[in-house]
């Protein structure tokens, strides 16, 4: 079946992103640092953990992040934590929030090849207005024939996206850097999946069920080969 509509992932897929992110733990653990061992603390593990258990209130993006990083340092210090360094780390996620959109490079003329032959929607999860504030701010919106802004990517969410398009999971390939939220749903419907890793992922995302070498899974290594890997989608078996 030829592929009628592709979708494209925003963070760490389009733009930068998962390296703010990075960054502000490293802050958090040198922030919290001053008041605990880190050695001992497991730090990154345990803010980790707090991420994962908040996911369902907070969600994801820098906001649910740094409400995060808050009770993780109240946690970590048994509340022995001042003021001015909580006040620290809401000023991390602040600038996650406002960090530049630098895009991936060879994005923009992939999208572009793209949508001459193909139907393009951009799929991203996320806090709604940092999503779109990155969206804008990325230049890329106008290629888009839809911008789909998910509190989770699954296969209900992609699943009304291809209902919204009256396109079969057959006929939709997916391009993104995650196996977990990008791809393995995706499979999970019949559609085709395009792996363009990321230097850096976010420990959650790095649980999926992706087996090596799945017949509709094309793994590429840059924007430069997105247009030929949508080519094979839906003839490679």
């Amino acid at each position: 079946m030829s592929i009628e509509l592709v979708g494209f992932d925003g963070d760490d897929t389009l733009w930068h992103s998962e390296g703010y992110y990075q960054n502000a733990a490293a802050e958090f653990e040198r922030i919290v640092g001053a008041w605990i061992d880190v050695r001992d603390a497991r730090v990154r593990e345990r803010l980790h953990a707090v991420e994962r258990r908040n996911l369902k209130l907070f969600g994801y993006g820098a906001k649910g992040m740094t409400l995060s990083m808050v009770e993780a340092a109240i946690e970590l210090t048994d509340s022995r934590i001042g003021a001015q360094d909580i006040h620290r780390i809401v000023a991390l996620g602040r600038r996650v929030l406002e960090h530049p959109v630098e895009l991936l490079p060879g994005v923009r003329a992939a999208v572009e090849a793209v949508a001459r032959d193909h139907r393009v929607v951009l799929i991203t999860k996320g806090d709604l207005f940092h999503q779109e504030s990155k969206v804008e701010r990325s230049g890329l919106g106008d290629l888009f024939h839809r911008i789909e802004i998910v509190s989770e990517k699954n296969e209900a969410s992609y699943a009304r996206v291809l209902d919204e398009f009256q396109v079969a999971a057959p006929a939709f390939a997916m391009i993104g850097n995650s196996l977990r939220s990008d791809i393995e749903p995706v499979i999970g419907l019949g559609g085709w999946g395009i792996h363009m890793p990321y230097h850096v992922t976010w420990a959650h995302e790095l649980e999926h069920g992706i087996e090596s070498g799945h017949p509709r899974v094309i793994a590429i290594g840059s924007a430069p080969e997105i247009a030929d890997a949508v080519a094979r989608c839906g003839h490679d078996t």
